[in-house]
């Protein structure tokens, strides 16, 4: 079992391009099916058959959302191609995975543009914490970071000549350059210069009370918007690091922006995960929808 995964994640980073945290994702959705249909932990990937895909897609959609199990049923799919790839079995058992509908029940949740300037000017940089959270909110709000992009920024990735931030891997598999806002610049060189912990790691952000230095995890991003979010007053819809995230999107769509821009930015693979963020934008849709031809009676 473990050679076929150790097989099927080479495959997704060479073949697919994905980043090691998508890949490892898929490697854990599959890793549970084939614990489930081989407990002996011997693969023999042509005894599986389309039932067995079938009933497991199912079981997940029991206890799971429906969106969690749409992201189960994708990574079967890739694991299903990669084993005709490599000469596992023959047939296409990736059409016999279930499809499994998105639904979204809700727009997507986000802050205003008064809100998130109300969230960004109130930011507290009295304190070494403060400097480092206040850097961390607007590299996510400004530049669209996501919380895991943000915990691994290294210090050489930050070019003070060029005016640009080097992102290494995004979810696409590859990496991009953003530019450096002024407001963005200033808070990193504020914290670097003075709020970070005296430390030999490489990483931007590390933690200033318990193991002091250490690289700091996503779960610190997200109690860093959390404080913002109390301190600022703001009744949010959602907590965390995506909501500034969103934000960033919808703010930028009600200001003119394409969703390719936004896409690119954002580090989307595909327009698809882009289009969420048209829902909100109700102005815009209204400007871009042609106007119902009227009749008129004997004409």
């Amino acid at each position: 079992m473990e050679g076929t995964l150790a097989a099927f994640d080479e495959y997704l980073r060479r073949t697919r391009g994905l980043c090691a945290g998508t890949r490892d994702n898929y490697v854990k959705v599959v890793r549970t099916f084939l614990v489930g249909r081989f407990p002996g932990g011997r693969v023999e990937a042509d005894k599986i058959t389309a039932g067995d895909v079938v009933a497991h897609v199912g079981s997940l959609a029991e206890l799971y959302a429906s969106a969690t199990v749409a992201g189960a049923a994708t990574a079967l799919r890739a694991f299903f191609r990669f084993s005709r790839a490599a000469g596992l079995r023959q047939d296409r058992l990736d059409d016999a995975v279930p499809m499994v509908p998105r639904r979204r029940s809700e727009l997507v949740r986000h802050l205003s543009a008064t809100q998130l300037e109300q969230l960004l000017g109130s930011l507290d940089s009295s304190s070494p914490r403060g400097r480092r959270d206040r850097a961390i909110i607007l590299c996510i709000a400004r530049l669209g970071l996501r919380p895991g992009e943000v915990v691994r920024l290294g210090l050489e990735d930050l070019d003070w000549v060029e005016a640009v931030v080097r992102v290494r891997s995004r979810k696409t598999g590859h990496g991009a350059l953003l530019p450096l806002p002024v407001d963005v610049g200033s808070a990193l060189a504020g914290y670097l210069h003075d709020g970070r912990p005296v430390t030999t790691q490489r990483v931007v952000f590390v933690l200033h009370r318990d193991r002091i230095g250490a690289p700091i995890s996503t779960g610190v991003v997200h109690r860093a918007v959390d404080r913002a979010l109390t301190r600022a007053g703001i009744d949010a819809p959602a907590r965390g690091g995506n909501l500034l995230r969103h934000s960033l999107a919808t703010g930028l769509l009600a200001r003119g922006a394409s969703l390719r821009e936004i896409g690119d930015l954002m580090g989307h693979r595909s327009l698809d995960t882009t289009r969420i963020y048209a829902a909100v934008d109700v102005g815009r849709l209204r400007e871009a929808a042609m106007p119902w031809p009227s009749t008129r009676t004997g004409r």
